[in-house]
């Protein structure tokens, strides 16, 4: 186990402000140095190097967590910072933002992570200056960032929905909330990740074929940010539901579990894989999601050859072109799209390709 010490300082932003006209945000600076280094003034916490603690205050708390915030990008910040801590013999910083701001700067491309401090050889201090977050979030990278962040949210809801039904006690099955789960490998997923994410699913969901069969599924294969797992979304549209809970849905979850078995069967790397069902939004009025964990670092001649017979009569994977893509964290600007407005009749489909009608879709949303 690896334990951050972390504290949050509140009250001194009005005090901060006061000493110095340069302070931007009345945020505490931060000095890591030897122990017995003196500083001459006040509202800089001088912390041991040896014995590094993270001190946040009432402003900077909050751009930290909502610039970090998934497990992944918070904890990668706080080592790299640990990182540069032991790798200098002193770093100072005039607000835990500026510091941020620092290492959004910076990317090894070799290592594909961002880090704290120089790749020159003979630099042995590093010295942040005022100002630093103030300058980069008036960048157009920062904003194309924000702005290419929004779709990832969706994946956020997802996560929400299912705790929140643990805490509401509304949930079926296996707690997501006690070790090991599909939420729990869900969650571990970087920020800029969770875009290429909901992007898969969003189009899948669009993608879902107009239909009036009785009975259709579609099924969607996504990688994850770590080589070794991948996503399995498969959407069911079925009329007639007699008996929702109890029948239809266990069928729908011996479905995905099949259809995680073929994933792993097709793409012999996975270690794990997560398995996504819902009803197909295009034709649900309401909706539930299904969640599998398969976990398959054993994956003996036996599993493989009994999902191979499973899904002699149901195909997945069999056929179909598997897409893949890339994602940046900070987006390079692209050239300017054309985009045209359309005027749409309250009662006409909504021109999302949801199939329903505008006004109980998208009217009123951007």
């Amino acid at each position: 186990m690896v334990v951050h010490k972390i504290i949050v300082a509140h009250g001194a932003k009005e005090a901060c402000k006061n000493f110095s006209e340069d302070n931007v945000y009345g945020s505490l600076g931060v000095f890591y140095g030897p122990s017995e280094a003196e500083l001459p003034f006040p509202f800089m916490i001088h912390i041991d190097k040896e014995n590094p603690v993270h001190v946040f205050d009432s402003h900077n708390l909050h751009i930290i967590f909502s610039e970090l915030d998934t497990v992944y990008d918070f904890m990668s910040y706080i080592d790299a910072k640990v990182a540069a801590i032991h790798a200098y013999e002193m770093i100072s910083y005039c607000g835990e933002e500026d510091l941020l701001a620092h290492y959004f700067l910076n990317f090894d491309e070799s290592r594909q992570k961002h880090f704290i401090g120089t790749s020159e050889k003979d630099i042995n201090a590093i010295m942040i200056g005022e100002g630093e977050w103030k300058d980069f979030i008036e960048l157009d990278i920062y904003k194309r960032k924000k702005l290419a962040d929004k779709i990832s949210y969706h994946w956020d809801r997802l996560l929400q929905i299912t705790c929140q039904n643990t805490l509401d006690g509304t949930i079926g099955g296996y707690s997501p909330l006690s070790g090991r789960s599909a939420i729990h490998e869900m969650a571990k997923e970087p920020r800029f990740h969770r875009r290429a994410l909901s992007e898969r699913i969003i189009q899948s969901i669009r993608n879902f074929p107009d239909t009036q069969q009785s009975i259709m599924r579609n099924l969607s294969f996504m990688s994850s940010f770590y080589e070794d797992k991948g996503y399995v979304f498969l959407q069911l549209k079925v009329d007639d539901i007699t008996d929702y809970e109890n029948e239809y849905r266990p069928k729908r979850q011996a479905l995905l579990e099949v259809a995680c078995g073929a994933a792993k069967n097709k793409f012999d790397h996975l270690k794990t894989v997560v398995g996504i069902a819902i009803d197909a939004p295009k034709y649900a009025e309401i909706n539930s999601e299904d969640f599998i964990l398969m976990d398959c670092a054993d994956w003996t001649e036996e599993k493989k050859e009994h999902y191979e017979k499973e899904n002699e009569g149901l195909g997945f994977f069999k056929t179909g072109v598997i897409e893949k893509g890339a994602v940046t964290e900070f987006p390079v600007l692209k050239k300017p799209e054309v985009l045209s407005r359309v005027n749409v009749g309250r009662n006409a489909p909504c021109p999302c390709g949801s199939g329903k009608k505008y006004k109980k879709c998208c009217l009123g949303k951007t």
